[in-house]
């Protein structure tokens, strides 16, 4: 090694041991500056976050005291006028000029085309429903007028048709539609169906066995019975329940009308499997009737035979002392038997052509229904409501609407039969 670089290494050593003592020293009073950094950084930030928060603070106040006197200022504007603004939510603004405009002027062979009834006897529904289907305005949304939801329910029952199309018919939604059907089918059930289908009593007995032996001479004869097959789609549960002998799924409406065609007992929601007798004999008529208390103790001699009230049914149907029907045609029927068995189908024809009425004036029975089971039974027991208030009113039917006639039922085999006698005296009485 040279001694220029040995003179250079001992320099530097002895200035290292100059600084060695002094570095503690140095440390320490770099600790205390740094410390006095932070909490001068630490009080500057809570002061800058104090003022923001008061600055923001008047700020919301000068907002607050503007909203306030704007809001007074137009409540005393709108109070001056002498109107109040109804705040509203958001909702599409649909067409609305049919029923604003053309539904007014209609005619009244329109209204029956269109409603299957007469303005007046709109209005009396309107008036019967009001309890149950008028709605009150909310300071939101005004609500759908009374008679406008009536008329969606009818629309729906007269035409079938689907929601969408009756929702932009009336400017409505597809929702409202659908609740306007359900409130009116429950409020018909609730208001409407006790009063115009109901059993009758003593009097009205007498009176519909006048007039049906007025009409046909059949004595005691107070109605005819009959099923019809309404179809519906397929249940989620049980649907091979409601698969028909005729290849589609339905639910069943029994019916049983006077002589005027008019309903005075109905049964419906059996699934479209059932025979007419099973449904009969799950129906309250078939209970009540058979321990001998759904008919009032009145009888007359026929044919020699002591004879209370009946009804009359298809061979589809049990024999019973209140249920007549006429004798099996397999080929030994005598002249008397042919004459009674036209005798008596001519009378029972009057529960077809209530049917074929039913079912041509109320069109969503007659199309395959897209509704939930329960709503269409509540549907059916509504439509049948509706056909006894049209018949009464006296209100006008079209043949045009008239529906195609259902096959006959096949004869329950095995089932008993209680009324022979009574068979037997009314087909003397009607050959005498």
């Amino acid at each position: 090694m040279s001694s220029s670089m040995r003179h250079n290494s001992q320099n530097t050593q002895q200035q290292w041991r100059m600084w060695k003592p002094s570095c503690p020293c140095f440390l320490v009073c770099g600790f205390f500056i740094t410390a006095r950094r932070k909490t001068l950084f630490r009080k500057r930030l809570l002061i800058a976050r104090r003022n923001t928060e008061e600055a923001e603070g008047r700020l919301m106040a000068i907002v607050q005291r503007g909203r306030d006197y704007s809001r007074t200022t137009q409540r005393q504007r709108y109070s001056k006028l002498g109107c109040h603004r109804r705040p509203c939510v958001w909702m599409l603004d649909r067409a609305t000029e049919w029923w604003g405009v053309i539904v007014p002027s209609f005619t009244h062979t329109q209204w029956v085309e269109n409603f299957r009834m007469s303005e007046e006897t709109y209005v009396y529904l309107c008036n019967k429903l009001r309890p149950a289907m008028e709605r009150q305005d909310t300071p939101f949304r005004e609500c759908i007028p009374l008679k406008k939801r009536v008329a969606i329910a009818l629309w729906k029952l007269a035409t079938g048709s689907e929601y969408r199309s009756i929702g932009h018919l009336f400017g409505v939604s597809r929702t409202t539609v659908c609740r306007c059907v359900q409130d009116f089918c429950a409020a018909a059930e609730t208001l409407l169906v006790p009063k115009l289908i109901r059993s009758p009593d003593r009097e009205q007995f007498a009176e519909m066995a006048a007039y049906t032996e007025n009409r046909w001479g059949l004595p005691q004869c107070v109605g005819a019975i009959d099923g019809l097959h309404i179809p519906i789609l397929a249940p989620q549960e049980y649907h091979c329940d409601y698969f028909n002998r005729k290849g589609w799924h339905s639910i069943i409406l029994q019916g049983v009308v006077d002589g005027k065609g008019q309903f005075w007992n109905v049964f419906a929601g059996m699934p479209g499997s059932l025979h007419d007798a099973r449904v009969l004999r799950l129906s309250s008529l078939w209970e009540l009737a058979s321990r001998g208390n759904y008919f009032p103790p009145c009888t007359r001699d026929i044919g020699g035979v002591n004879a209370g009230y009946y009804i009359l049914g298809d061979n589809a149907y049990p024999l019973q002392n209140w249920l007549i029907k006429t004798f099996p045609d397999n080929g030994r029927l005598t002249a008397e038997h042919v004459i009674y068995n036209k005798r008596i189908c001519r009378a029972r024809v009057v529960v077809e052509n209530a049917f074929g009425r039913l079912k041509g004036r109320w069109r969503c029975l007659m199309k395959r229904n897209d509704c939930d089971v329960k709503l269409v039974k509540s549907m059916v027991l509504t439509c049948c409501a509706l056909h006894n208030l049209c018949e009464s009113h006296g209100e006008t039917y079209d043949d045009g609407w008239d529906a195609a006639a259902e096959p006959g039922v096949a004869v329950a085999h095995g089932a008993e039969e209680e009324g022979t006698e009574i068979r037997e005296g009314l087909m003397r009485y009607l050959n005498s």
